[in-house]
C-alpha cells in the first residue's frame, strides 16, 4: 500500500502554506511511547494533559511533547524534564529554556500572555532564562499519529543525532503527515516538509546567522496559512533571506481568496494575492484514511510591490 507521504511527493503537491500555526510553542519532554493524541495517551499523567489542552486552548500557544532521538522503551519517569517556551512572531522572536521535576508546574504559567510573547510567567513559574544553545529541531516521529512521522522521522533525526547536530527532538505532531519528514526550527518558527538532513542542518545554520532557508519550508507557523504563503513568496520575490524583516500585516478575503498585505522593516510594502485551491486528484491525506480527499493548497496568483501608502487604499 501507498504511503500518504509517497503519494504526495510523487503528485508534486505544494508544501507552502501548510505549517501548523502556533504564535508560541510550550514543548515538555516525555520519554517513552506516545499514542495518536500524545498529551492524554503517553505516560504523562492524562489529567495533566487535559489541562494543558485547556489552558492553551484559544490562546495561539500550542502544546507539544518532546524526547531525545533514539529507542522508546519507557525509561520511566526522568527526574528532571527538559521545557521550552518559543515565540515565533518576527520582531519578538524568542526561545526559553527550564527544566522541572513536576510537570504540574506548567500550569501556573500564563497562557495568554506566552501567546502574546510576554515570557515573564516562563520565568516566574518554571524559573526559565533565554536558551543560550543551539537552535532546535524538532522532526515529528509519532507513528501513532500517522505511520509516515515514524517511517520517516524516526531515521531522520536518528541521522541528524549521529551526525552531531545538536538541537535535535523527536516531538509528537507537526501536522501535514503526507510531508514527512516535517521539522520545526526554533525560535524562529520555520517548517519544512520532505526534509533531508542536508536542508535541516542548512536551516539550523541559517538560524544562527539570522537567515531563513526557504527551501523545502511550508511557512512561519505565527501566519496563518494564506499569510505563510504570500511571506514565502516574498521572500523568493525580492531574495531576502534574513529573519524577522518580514511581517504580515494585513490579511483581507476569506477562503477561496485573499489580498495580504507583507510589510519589510525597511519600509517596503507588498500586496499578495492568494487562492485556495484543491490538490487534485484526490489522495489519502493519511496513512490512516478511509476514504480520499483533495486538500486544500496556497497559491500565490500575484505579489507585486507598493508603495507605503497603498496599504491604506
Amino acid at each position: 500500500m501507498s504511503r500518504c507521504a509517497t503519494v504526495s511527493r510523487s503528485l508534486d503537491e505544494p508544501v507552502s502554506g501548510t505549517a501548523a500555526t502556533a504564535t508560541t510553542w510550550l514543548l515538555l519532554e516525555q520519554p517513552g511511547p506516545w499514542g495518536a493524541k500524545a498529551l492524554t495517551s503517553s505516560h504523562l499523567d492524562p489529567r495533566l494533559g487535559r489541562a494543558l489542552e485547556r489552558a492553551a486552548e484559544g490562546t495561539g500557544v500550542r502544546v507539544a511533547l518532546i524526547r531525545r532521538p533514539g529507542r522508546h522503551a519507557d525509561p520511566g519517569t526522568p527526574p528532571l524534564r527538559h521545557v521550552y517556551a518559543a515565540h515565533t512572531v518576527p520582531g519578538n522572536a524568542w526561545l526559553h529554556s527550564a527544566t522541572v521535576r513536576a510537570p504540574e508546574r506548567l500550569l501556573d504559567l500564563d497562557f495568554t500572555a506566552l501567546g502574546t510573547g510576554d515570557h515573564r510567567s516562563f520565568g516566574a513559574a518554571l524559573d526559565g532564562r533565554p536558551h543560550r544553545g543551539d537552535p532546535l529541531a524538532l522532526v515529528c516521529t509519532n507513528g501513532k499519529r500517522d505511520r509516515c512521522c515514524a517511517l520517516l522521522g524516526r531515521p531522520l533525526a536518528g541521522e541528524l543525532a549521529a551526525s552531531g547536530v545538536h538541537g535535535v527532538w523527536e516531538v509528537t505532531h507537526l501536522g501535514g503527515h503526507r510531508f514527512s519528514p516535517t521539522v520545526l526550527v526554533l525560535p524562529y518558527g520555520y517548517a519544512y516538509g520532505r526534509a533531508e538532513a542536508r536542508t535541516v542542518k542548512e536551516a539550523l545554520h541559517g538560524v544562527r546567522e539570522g537567515r531563513v532557508v526557504v527551501e523545502g519550508c511550508r511557512g512561519c507557523s505565527a501566519w496563518e496559512r494564506p499569510g505563510q504563503a504570500a511571506e514565502l513568496a516574498v521572500r523568493r520575490a525580492a531574495g531576502e533571506d534574513r529573519a524577522g524583516v518580514l511581517s504580515v500585516v494585513r490579511t483581507d478575503g476569506a477562503a477561496p481568496r485573499w489580498e495580504v498585505a507583507v510589510a519589510h522593516t525597511d519600509g517596503r510594502l507588498w500586496r499578495v494575492t492568494v487562492a485556495q485551491g484543491a490538490s487534485l486528484p484526490p489522495r489519502a491525506e493519511s496513512c490512516g484514511a478511509e476514504v480520499l480527499g483533495t486538500p486544500a493548497r496556497m497559491d500565490v496568483t500575484a505579489a507585486r510591490e507598493l508603495r507605503p501608502t497603498a496599504l491604506a487604499s
